[in-house]
């Protein structure tokens, strides 16, 4: 490798995912890219306590007969590819050698590149695909009466067994429960009238529900409206939503996060067009639509409308704060909070705001953490990968423990429920936007 200068001074920049071109799902280009990173990354090895994609590549590296990456074999390549789950705190966070630096490092993206040749050649189990098909398997385990059933099933320890087994889900990993009333059935939209618009906001958002937030998590979002509403912003939702498609990008699927697309961004854009901002309470979900789909289809001009127009709940807060219009009338102190700063939230460059919001309520302490719960949404629910992804949340939940805190949160509701089982005292998060709600008192 050629002596290059060490890291970089100008902020990361991203290109465009060329997921169209032919030579993107050419097999032995991929290979010859991934050798090539995997090299910068055995000799840089900062980013060795993110996750276990790396430990896995350093290990490989060390037990090789070269001890590089020359020595490792083609075939376990993959077993690097496998560990990753799209994080993107490597690019963010710790690595000197992202574009424009000339080494042009972009770890996420070459693994998500990686996930799309594996998915275009073999397809996925029967697991994978059930578990990314967050729209169908809410609308069939939603059902009133399935509901309560697989609800009921998820917490016995003879079907876990039995599911683990028999589809390679963990029997000790947390499953979201499924609610028969989805939040998009709870919230009564808004005509927008009496909007009051300040800074780059208009006072009036459509809810983008979320899978999750819809059929497994419909408090929170509740909760959100119930915010948003007490700061006098009107709420409104699209006539149709899908999943955003991260499950499926994190598959490698990239046609199944194209037909999403097709969905959600013309009825998207068209409320922009009528003066609409968009918020979503998954972190993963705002990241999708402000990075990936923009990256995916960068000539789209809808995508970038809707990019430009979407927020994270607490960043639209703070914006409207920015310009005296955040009601800071606060009821009720809440005490510690330990603070899990969500890796999708961190990633979208637009600072603490969760923290910032909660910090202006009187009698409240902030101990933010900054590490990933190794979570992923499927990632820690797969046999395979479960006891790494408690590994990896290990120090998360170790600092919970020593804060002792009257609450503790993430932005991401799936990290604040692998938070609570790597606790494993009966105890429950709270999300950041529900703790806002009980500073109300509404």
């Amino acid at each position: 490798m050629a002596a290059s200068r060490e890291g970089s001074l100008e902020a990361p920049t991203r290109h465009p995912i060329d997921w169209r071109n032919p030579d993107y799902y050419d097999e032995d280009k991929l290979f010859t890219e991934l050798e090539r990173v995997y090299d910068v990354c055995h000799g840089c090895r900062r980013c060795v306590s993110l996750c276990n994609a790396f430990p896995t590549l350093f290990d490989l590296v060390d037990e090789s007969d070269t001890m590089e990456v020359d020595g490792v074999a083609k075939d376990d390549y993959w077993k690097v590819v496998d560990q990753c789950y799209l994080c993107d705190l490597c690019f963010l966070t710790k690595c000197p050698y992202v574009p424009p630096h000339e080494w042009d490092v972009d770890f996420p993206h070459l693994m998500l590149q990686a996930k799309a040749v594996k998915y275009r050649k073999q397809g996925a189990s029967l697991r994978d695909r059930t578990l990314t098909s967050t729209d169908a398997l809410g609308s069939i385990a939603g059902i009133p009466v399935v509901a309560g059933v697989v609800n009921t099933l998820n917490r016995n320890a003879g079907f876990r067994k039995l599911l683990e087994n028999t589809f390679g889900v963990h029997r000790d990993a947390r499953l979201p429960e499924f609610h028969s009333k989805p939040l998009r059935a709870r919230i009564q939209p808004d005509t927008g009238e009496g909007a009051e618009p300040t800074g780059p906001t208009t006072g009036k958002v459509v809810l983008f529900a979320t899978c999750y937030g819809n059929r497994n998590d419909p408090k929170t979002g509740e909760d959100l409206v119930a915010v948003l509403r007490h700061n006098g912003i009107r709420v409104t939702l699209a006539e149709k939503e899908r999943c955003c498609g991260m499950p499926k990008l994190e598959l490698g699927d990239l046609e199944a996060v194209a037909e999403a697309k097709e969905v959600n961004i013309p009825v998207l854009a068209r409320l922009v067009d009528e003066g609409w901002d968009i918020v979503a309470p998954v972190p993963s979900c705002v990241l999708m639509f402000k990075q990936e789909l923009p990256l995916m289809f960068p000539d789209d001009p809808e995508v970038a409308k809707v990019r430009d127009a979407i927020y994270d709940p607490f960043e639209y807060l703070m914006l409207r704060h920015k310009h005296g219009k955040l009601n800071t009338d606060f009821k009720n102190p809440l005490g510690k909070i330990a603070y899990h700063a969500a890796c999708h939230q961190r990633v979208q460059r637009i600072g603490p705001k969760t923290r910032e919001l909660l910090s202006l309520v009187p009698g409240t302490e902030i101990q933010t953490i900054e590490r990933c719960s190794g979570h992923d949404g499927t990632y820690a629910v797969k046999k395979e990968f479960h006891a790494a992804s408690m590994k990896i949340g290990r120090p998360v939940y170790n600092k919970v423990k020593q804060a002792q805190p009257d609450h503790y949160s993430s932005d991401c509701a799936m990290a604040g429920q692998q938070i609570a089982n790597g606790l494993g005292d009966g105890s429950e998060p709270e999300h950041p936007i529900s703790l806002l709600r009980l500073a109300y008192g509404i």
